[in-house]
């Protein structure tokens, strides 16, 4: 009796056709038991997808299908809400009230927010959608997310073959807002919601379903660049974009960083030393108008001075608070932040 290792549904398959045909009974899987040297339990779990019935299978493709459909189900949609919390600490700024005209009415219609690191984008949709009260589902994308992250896809659970939605379509179904957070470090996979982007709706064709966009539907992207990639090699991974694909969103949003008195008040939501602060901001306007003019190659952003206050809360000092939240830059550009911050106060003292 012949063992082979490594066995799989195809080579059970095709002896059985070879010797006995499309169907075949109990007799028939114990003559293939001990072909392969396997225990009838084995064979008939390999094959299980063509069985009829006890004892009975049917070899053709057509009764795999119609038995795989017996198995496969669809996760049912938790109902529940997705609307952000509203946060205490935000002050709206730039496009905000434009955003959240777009969320409030519902209309379909895709926005590109594009700006550097730091400076609220994401938030600021977050926000829109919880003072709009709309639904936000937020994706992630990496240069690995695909058709299957997106869209959904087959799962194994306690043995059947499972269909999950994906973050897309729950919210067509549920005429969410789809938050797509850094779109542009995207493949070309990301193609797959060309007619999602069109408000269309998208076939399942896994499934053979068609889902339609519910009312209320729309896309948000975030990116740092326009989808044209990075040409000062700052935002590294950063992929130009298919133009067919960004031709499909309708506006294109340019988030720059708060004014001055914006970022004064969202400081002093997080802390209470408001001359600290204001010396933080003037400190970030330097740098950000010193790196504009081509001065020095990094910023200070909003997010950056939010690091800093908390950092000072928690070490009580601030050369200590700033240097510990700018060493992630290289040498030269953190004593350069520090040299600039000695023009908005020399009280403090980096060397310490």
């Amino acid at each position: 009796m012949p063992v082979k290792v490594n066995v799989t549904t195809e080579d059970i398959r095709d002896y059985l056709v070879g010797e006995f045909g499309v169907n075949v009974k109990t007799p028939e899987l114990l003559n293939a038991c001990d072909h392969f040297g396997l225990a009838y339990q084995t064979v008939s779990k390999y094959i299980n997808k063509f069985k009829v019935k006890r004892g009975v299978w049917d070899l053709t493709v057509a009764e795999a299908k119609k038995q795989l459909e017996k198995t496969v189900s669809l996760v049912a949609t938790e109902v529940k809400s997705l609307v952000p919390e509203k946060d205490n600490h935000f002050v709206p700024f730039g496009n905000f009230n434009d955003l959240k005209k777009v969320l409030t009415s519902k209309v379909f219609y895709p926005i590109f927010i594009t700006g550097l690191s730091g400076n609220g984008k994401t938030f600021g949709v977050e926000q829109a959608c919880a003072q709009a009260k709309r639904d936000l589902i937020r994706v992630n994308i990496t240069v690995e997310t695909d058709e299957d992250d997106l869209i959904g896809g087959f799962r194994l659970v306690d043995g059947n073959t499972v269909w999950h939605n994906g973050p897309v379509v729950e919210a067509l179904q549920r005429g969410a807002v789809l938050l797509l957070d850094e779109i542009d470090l995207a493949s070309n996979k990301i193609l797959c919601l060309q007619s999602i982007l069109e408000g269309k709706g998208v076939f399942l064709k896994k499934i053979g379903k068609y889902v339609e966009p519910t009312k209320g539907f729309t896309v948000v992207a975030t990116a740092n660049t326009k989808g044209k990639g990075s040409e000062d090699g700052r935002f590294v991974g950063t992929n130009v974009l298919n133009e067919a694909f960004l031709e499909r969103f309708p506006v294109t949003f340019e988030q720059q960083y708060p004014s001055p008195v914006s970022e004064q008040k969202i400081l002093d939501l997080v802390s209470k030393e408001t001359e600290f602060n204001k010396r933080l901001v003037d400190w970030a306007d330097i740098i950000r108008k010193t790196f504009f003019d081509g001065g020095i190659d990094e910023v200070i952003s909003t997010r950056r001075l939010v690091h800093i206050v908390q950092a000072y809360k928690i070490f009580g000092t601030r050369a200590k608070a700033i240097t510990t939240c700018i060493n992630r830059f290289d040498d030269e550009t953190k004593q350069a932040f520090q040299e600039l911050y000695d023009k908005v106060d020399a009280d403090v003292d980096f060397e310490v």
